[in-house]
């Protein structure tokens, strides 16, 4: 087969570098934002904050003026009024940002190591605990066998230890707080702390045999077996379990959180209620005051008139249109953002209106990406990116937008209603089920029927697990 050159012509659609920049701004909620705007400032100089408004710049330039090869209209750049040309229907697949939060305070592991500071160990000792801190997971348990231990000592410290010495240490680590570091498991864990607490107390000794002998029957909730081996009443072995259930199964998550290292929440949006009406206010930390810098535009109109005659003129007057251009399609895109969130916002306030004027969590309608895509002329994509990481605040507190979509389905009478609606039902009907005999899911589906909502089963079971709430036999109680 000959090989033959052909000419062919074809349409595609591409978006342009400010584009993608407008599309992961959206993405990016208000905490953040400050963030990536003095991170533009910083590589951007051409860029400042403040007001376009305190500036004006008479265009005294001849067009003539700017070579042949640049060809532009300076007067662009040297008015206050931008000409903005981001607004697109995306569909693009772009990379998303994401920012990772430092925090300052040290790790359990950290704090663990400090403690082993003050254990009698010589040097070898103290580096087979510090192999045995490392290999902790988030939570505190140790997830690799002693002999992996043993391996990684060997081939990265050159050390030579038994499994037993490993063993040794490790029982020293468990000794430090919090109680139940260092674990293998949940049972080991749970016994490490009962261990600290056992003062003689007949309870705690209880809840020791619990979870040395029957743990397995104890976490399938299995009573019965418990008590006849046993041979304890059924006072005694609820007093046990509740000694079980203050007991901390992540240790390491535990000292984590007393960290402080919490993310918080700024909202995006506000709505009130205000003689009947609902107000939408945007947060002013969406909209910052960013202008052009001015010594930049003088430094575009010196470098314009020279570009004709001198080489290193040209360059300048290149770099400097280039930061001109990426500091117009910033402050186009920042502008672009606090439009397309305001406007997505408002479509959200109006259909779920209902909601957000009696704040009943079973007045909110179905409601998916495509109805308000519709409503707002915008991509699918695009209301997918505004709904990511932002939060309105309301009389009912702080939600997440994408707490106001869910899926619809009809009751018996033919009304469509939103499966948030039927969760909260099905929540209510678990918080008032009596917890010695805890509703299964075939009477949670026979409950729904009864109130208009025909439901199957499985779906049941979805719902449930959806809302983190465990199967009848888990949640019983004696």
């Amino acid at each position: 087969m000959a090989l033959k050159q052909f000419l062919s012509t074809k349409l595609e659609q591409r978006l342009s570098p400010q584009q993608i920049q407008l599309m992961k701004l959206l993405q990016v909620p208000t905490m953040e934002l400050d963030q990536r705007i003095k991170q533009e400032i910083e590589e951007n100089p051409a860029l400042e904050e403040g007001s376009d408004k305190e500036d004006d710049i008479e265009d005294d330039i001849d067009q003539e003026e700017v070579t042949e090869e640049e060809e532009f209209n300076i007067e662009d750049y040297l008015s206050d009024d931008a000409d903005y040309k981001t607004q697109v229907n995306n569909t693009s697949k772009d990379d998303e940002e994401k920012v990772i939060p430092l925090s300052g305070e040290r790790s359990f592991q950290e704090r663990i190591t400090s403690q082993m500071h003050l254990l009698d160990l010589d040097e070898v000792e103290f580096m087979i605990a510090d192999t045995i801190v490392g290999n902790l997971d988030e939570s505190g348990y140790l997830n690799r066998e002693m002999e992996a231990i043993v391996d990684d000592l060997a081939f990265s410290s050159n050390i030579i230890a038994t499994e037993e010495e490993v063993e040794e240490i490790l029982k020293m680590i468990q000794a430090l707080d919090p109680a139940g570091i260092g674990a293998r498991d949940l049972q080991e864990c749970l016994l490490l702390q009962i261990d600290r607490k056992q003062d003689g107390n007949i309870t705690k000794y209880t809840a020791k045999k619990i979870l040395e002998g029957y743990f397995e029957e104890f976490t399938k909730k299995h009573y019965k077996k418990i008590i006849k081996k046993l041979e304890i009443s059924d006072e005694d072995l609820k007093e046990a379990i509740e000694e079980i259930v203050k007991l901390n199964p992540k240790p390491g998550g535990s000292m984590k959180e007393s960290a402080g290292n919490y993310q918080q929440i700024i909202p995006d949006f506000a709505i009130v209620e205000h003689e009947g009406r609902l107000q939408l206010t945007i947060n002013g930390r969406n909209a910052p005051e960013l202008k052009v810098s001015n010594q930049y535009k003088n430094m575009l109109k010196t470098y314009a008139e020279g570009a004709k005659g001198s080489k290193a003129d040209k360059e300048a007057f290149t770099f400097v249109k280039q930061k001109l251009d990426g500091a117009k399609w910033f402050i186009d895109a920042i502008k672009q953002r606090q439009n397309t969130l305001f406007m997505t916002m408002n479509a959200i306030m109006n259909y779920q209106k209902a909601y957000f004027m009696s704040g009943d969590e079973t007045q909110l309608k179905p409601m998916i990406l495509k109805d308000i895509a519709e409503i707002v002329d915008m991509d699918i994509s695009t209301i997918s990116r505004v709904a990511n990481s932002k939060h309105v605040q309301t009389s009912s507190g702080i939600f997440s937008l994408k707490y106001f979509f869910s899926e619809s389905l009809s009751t018996d009478s033919g009304e469509e209603v939103s499966t948030r609606e039927v969760k909260k039902i099905l929540s209510e009907a678990i918080d008032n089920e009596s917890k010695i005999k805890p509703l299964t899911d075939e009477k949670l589906a026979s409950l729904l029927k009864e109130k208009g909502y025909n439901i199957a089963r499985r779906t049941v079971a979805k719902y449930r697990e959806q809302l983190n709430i465990p199967v009848a036999r888990l949640r019983k109680e004696l």
